[in-house]
This record gives C-alpha cells, structure tokens and sequence, in this order.
C-alpha cells in the first residue's frame, strides 16, 4: 500500500482545520490523515466572469489543479484589481459581459499588465470575435461550457510560454505556432 511505512494518526473529520494548502488522504478506513509536506499553488489565474455560478465552476476546476484563484465579477473590477497589486500569471476573461466587455477589458489589461497570458471565454462560437481576441493579444479562445481538459491545457501552454518550456509537456510539443486553442462542444 502506498501510505505504509508513514506516520499514520486518525482524526475525526468534524476535527479537520480547514486550511488552505494542506492536501487530506483517505486511508482504507474512513477515517483522513494528512500529508507530510506542503503541496504549493502552480500559479495565480484569475477568473473575470459575470456568472457566479460559472465563477465557482471555474475555480472548482483551477484548484483541483492547484492554482491560486482570483475573481472578478466584470471587466471594471479586474482592472481594478491590477490596479492595486493583483499580479495574475493568466487571465481567464469572459467575452460578454455587462458594462466593459471582454474585449475592451482585453485592450486595457494588456497595457496595464502586458505580461498576463489572457485566455478568452465564450458561449459564442463567431470566428470573427475569435479573430480580433487573438489580434488583441489573447492567447487562447474556449468556447462554454469550458471542458476541464481544454481549460487545463490550455493554462498549461500560457504558463509553458512564460517559461519557455522544452521539457515534452503540452506546451512545447503545440509549437509557437498554434499559440491557440479554440474548443468547440459538439
């Protein structure tokens, strides 16, 4: 088994803290133990969307991938985030959103934080909206509902970008070339 040889002691769930970081294993009983060592965040991305119930999806998502989330309930107030001191390694931004729309907040962040991947989301599949995010510097477009998968991948070649990765995953085997992923749902 995996876990023997490793200090073991039970808890009660009712008695587990509820911090961030700390990864909980279920042993053969139902009983949880920690881990022994501390589990970082990948990375910061932050989430700019106007559905919360997309919000909590999105972020669902992200963390089991381990990233540190940031949300944003419309284009205005991810600016202002940026603004003062939220420093995101990737943007996941919706394209229609009341008030400021994605593009226009796409214009914005890329000259307060041109450094940001920005990986655009839309229940509109109109190839000229993908067009013009990709020529606004959007890295990836994915169409809602947004798959794990896709959104993983995705997040993987913005990061693999800003690292200049070589090293076989996902974002150097795609090339500079296909610098977006575009999924369509059937």
């Amino acid at each position: 088994m995996l876990w023997e040889g490793l200090p073991a002691f039970r808890v009660r769930p009712s008695e587990l803290p509820a911090r961030r970081g700390v990864c909980w294993r279920i042993n053969c009983d139902p009983m949880m133990m920690p881990t022994t060592g501390f589990i970082p965040t990948k990375a910061s991305v932050s989430v700019v969307d106007d559905s919360p119930e997309l919000q909590n999806y999105l972020r669902l998502l992200l963390e089991l991938d381990r990233y540190q989330v940031d949300i944003a309930g419309n284009g205005e107030e991810a600016l202002l985030r940026l603004r003062n001191g939220c420093n995101p390694r990737v943007v996941l931004l919706d394209m229609q959103m009341p008030g400021m729309d994605g593009l226009e907040t796409l214009r914005i962040l890329r000259r307060l934080h041109p450094a940001a991947r920005v990986i655009m989301c839309s229940g509109v599949d109109d190839p000229e909206k993908i067009r013009q995010a990709i020529s606004l510097g959007a890295q990836a477009y994915l169409v809602k509902p947004v798959q794990h998968l896709y959104l993983s991948a995705a997040i993987e070649r913005c990061l693999g970008q800003d690292s200049g990765e070589s090293d076989g995953s996902i974002g150097s085997r795609m090339g500079a070339s296909s610098l977006q992923l575009v999924h369509r749902p059937n």
